[in-house]
C-alpha cells in the first residue's frame, strides 16, 4: 500500500529507501499544489497539450505502482509456503493491483475527455470570427475591463425544424471585479435590430433588419430569432470570415441594441438541453402558475398537460425544457417565457456543485461537445475559470425590461430607451438587499453608451436590478 516499505522490509534497504523518498516527495508536491497552485491547476485542466502529459503520466505511475507491488510482494513471499498461502498472497496482489488500476484508469479517461471537450468546443488558434476581441494580455484579460459581456443564444434546430431560430437571446454582463451577473433578456420578436454605424450590415439594413408594409406572416422572417438563419443566407460573407456568421451578426446586432459591445458568445442548442439537465440529475425550480408541457397555439393543439404550480420542484430534462419554454395559452408569452428561463439558468448554475459535477462529469462532457458552440478562445480559458469562481459565489440579478413603455410588441421597439435603461442598470452600484427587497425608481439616469439618434427615449422606470433569486421564489399567481 505504500510503495517502498515491502522492498524496506524484504531487506532491500536502498531500492526501499529511494521507492519510498518518490512517493512521499509526489505525495507532498500533490498536496502542496492542491493547497497553494489552484491557478496552476486550473491552467493544466484547460490545456490540450498539458493534458495529453497528464494522460502519459498516469499511465506511467499507474503501471510502476503495479509493478512495485508485484515485486514487493515477490521478495516478502517466503521460500517454501502452501498453495492456500500463494493462492491468498495472489489474491491480495491482484486486489491491490486493481485498486490501484481503477482509479487510473479513471483519471486517464477524465483527462482524455476533457482534452477532447477543450478542442471540441472552443476556439483554437485557426478558428475564425469577425466580432472576438484581440487580447494582449492573456494572463490578466479583465485588466482595465470591468465588465464582460457574453451573448447566450438559445438555437431552436431540433430535428424536423426548418433552419436555426435563436429563441432565446440573453445577454449576460459579468462585473469582472466582484462576479456579479446581470441577465439581460431580449424578446424574440423584436423587430428592426439595428447594426452598429459604419459596418456593411447597416449599409445593408440602415433601419435595422426589419420591413413596414408586411402580413404578420412575413413578420415572423424579420423578426430577432430570425436574423440568425436570414441575414447570412440574405448577404453572405457581410461580416467578413467568420466559422458562426450568424452569431457574429446577433453579437453586433444586440450589442448596438443594448449599448454594449458584446465580448463572446456561448450557443446551446436546445434539443441537448435535456441532456444537460439529466447529467446533473435535474433542476429545482419554484413553479408559480400552470405551465404548459407541449402545444401549439399557431396549430389550436392544446399541451399534453401542465406543470402546476409547486415549491422547489424537482424536474428532469424534458419538463424543464417545457418549464424554459412552454408558451400556450399565456398571455404575453414571450416575456413570461424570458423570465422563466432566467430562472433555469439560476437553477441549473446551483445544480452545478463540484459534487454533482464531478459525479456526472463524464455525461456531462458528451453533453457539452454536442450541444455548445463559442467564439472563447482555449487561451483564456484559465481567466474564464477564475472568473467562473467568482461568479459562483457572486449574485445573479436579471434587469427588469417594460415592454410596454419600450414599445417591444411594436414594428419599431424603443432602443434608444433600451439602451438607457440598460445603461442605468449597469451604473447602478450594487446593495445588498434585505429579504424581501421593494421595488424602487432609479434616481439616476446615466448617458446612453451610444451616440443619441433624435428619437424620443424611455427614460428606466423600473428598479435596475433584480437579485435572480428573489424573482425566482414561490409566489402562486395567474398565469401572466
Amino acid at each position: 500500500m505504500i510503495p517502498g516499505t515491502g522492498y524496506l522490509l524484504a531487506g532491500r534497504k536502498k531500492l526501499g529507501a529511494v521507492v519510498l523518498t518518490i512517493s512521499l516527495g509526489l505525495l507532498a508536491m500533490a498536496g502542496y499544489l492542491g493547497l497553494t497552485q489552484r491557478d496552476r491547476i486550473l491552467e493544466l485542466a484547460v490545456a490540450p497539450q498539458q493534458l495529453q502529459y497528464v494522460t502519459i503520466g498516469l499511465c506511467l505511475l499507474g503501471t510502476l505502482w503495479i509493478v512495485v507491488i508485484v515485486t514487493s510482494h515477490r521478495a516478502l513471499r517466503p521460500g517454501v509456503a502452501t498453495k492456500g498461502s500463494r493462492f491468498g498472497g495472489a489474491v491480495l496482489v491482484g486486489m491491490l493491483s486493481f485498486a490501484v488500476a481503477v482509479p487510473t484508469a479513471m483519471g486517464v479517461q477524465t483527462a482524455r475527455t476533457q482534452k477532447d471537450l477543450v478542442q471540441t468546443v472552443f476556439a483554437a488558434g485557426d478558428s475564425k470570427s469577425a466580432t472576438r476581441p484581440i487580447v494582449k494580455n492573456k494572463k490578466d484579460p479583465w485588466a482595465g475591463k470591468p465588465r464582460l459581456n457574453v451573448l447566450l443564444l438559445g438555437a431552436d434546430d431540433a430535428q424536423g425544424r426548418k433552419g436555426v431560430r435563436t429563441d432565446t437571446v440573453i445577454v449576460a454582463s459579468v462585473d469582472t471585479v466582484s462576479g456579479n451577473v446581470s441577465l439581460i433578456s431580449l424578446p424574440r420578436k423584436l423587430m428592426f435590430m439595428p447594426f452598429p454605424k459604419g459596418t456593411k450590415l447597416h449599409e445593408a439594413y440602415p433601419d435595422g433588419f426589419g420591413k413596414d408594409g408586411i402580413t404578420k406572416e412575413e413578420r415572423l422572417e424579420w423578426m430577432l430569432d430570425a436574423i440568425y438563419k436570414n441575414v447570412p443566407e440574405q448577404r453572405p460573407g457581410i461580416v467578413g470570415p467568420s466559422d458562426n456568421e450568424g452569431a457574429d451578426i446577433l453579437k453586433l446586432s444586440v450589442g448596438e441594441a443594448t449599448g454594449l459591445t458584446m465580448d463572446y458568445y456561448v450557443q446551446i442548442n436546445l434539443a441537448g438541453f435535456t441532456q444537460l439537465v439529466n447529467a446533473l440529475g435535474g433542476i429545482r425550480v419554484n413553479i408559480n402558475y400552470p405551465i404548459p408541457v407541449g402545444g401549439s397555439d399557431d396549430d389550436k393543439r392544446p399541451p399534453n398537460y401542465y406543470l402546476q404550480p409547486a415549491q422547489n420542484k424537482h424536474l428532469w430534462g424534458a419538463e424543464a425544457l417545457w418549464y424554459a419554454r412552454g408558451r400556450y395559452g399565456i398571455a404575453n408569452p414571450d416575456d413570461a417565457r424570458s423570465a422563466r428561463q432566467r430562472c433555469a439558468i439560476n437553477a441549473i448554475a446551483e445544480a452545478a456543485t463540484p459534487p454533482n459535477l464531478l459525479k456526472s462529469y463524464r455525461s456531462l462532457a458528451a453533453v457539452g461537445k454536442n450541444m455548445l458552440r463559442t467564439d472563447i478562445p482555449q487561451d483564456l480559458l484559465p481567466a474564464f475559470l477564475e472568473l467562473a469562481l467568482r461568479i459562483k459565489s457572486a449574485k445573479v440579478s436579471e434587469v427588469p425590461l417594460d415592454g410596454r413603455k419600450l414599445k417591444f410588441a411594436y414594428p419599431h421597439p424603443d432602443y434608444d430607451g433600451l439602451r438607457t435603461t440598460v445603461a442605468t442598470a449597469l451604473s447602478t452600484k450594487p446593495t445588498t438587499p434585505a429579504a424581501t427587497p421593494k421595488p424602487r425608481p432609479s434616481q439616476t439616469t446615466p448617458k446612453p453608451t451610444t451616440k443619441p439618434t433624435g428619437k424620443p427615449s424611455t427614460p428606466a422606470t423600473t428598479e435596475p436590478t433584480a437579485d435572480l433569486a428573489n424573482a425566482c421564489e414561490y409566489h402562486p399567481q395567474e398565469a401572466p
